[in-house]
């Protein structure tokens, strides 16, 4: 996947987990950082299941990057207090 995609997926990932965690935005940048680790997060534990990970612009790419920011987000607060 190109730094576009990444970029586009990520940032939609992102304002998903911040709105699904009722946290709002986070702006564009930690948007789009938050997702690119939900992408990451969420392609590794897709993985464990015999399934693809981020592999584009599409649905499927956007699901797996927030499920995989909500993740991220709960350990992180867990760790961060």
């Amino acid at each position: 996947m190109g730094i576009i995609a990444w970029i586009v997926v990520g940032a939609i990932a992102g304002w998903l987990a911040g709105m699904l965690r009722s946290e709002g935005s986070r702006g564009f940048l930690g948007n789009m950082l938050v997702g690119i680790v939900g992408g990451v997060v969420g392609g590794f534990v897709f993985g464990l299941f015999d399934k693809s990970g981020a592999d584009g612009i599409n649905l499927y790419s956007i699901i797996v990057a927030t499920i995989g920011a909500l993740i991220f987000l709960f350990i992180k607060d867990r760790l961060v207090k």
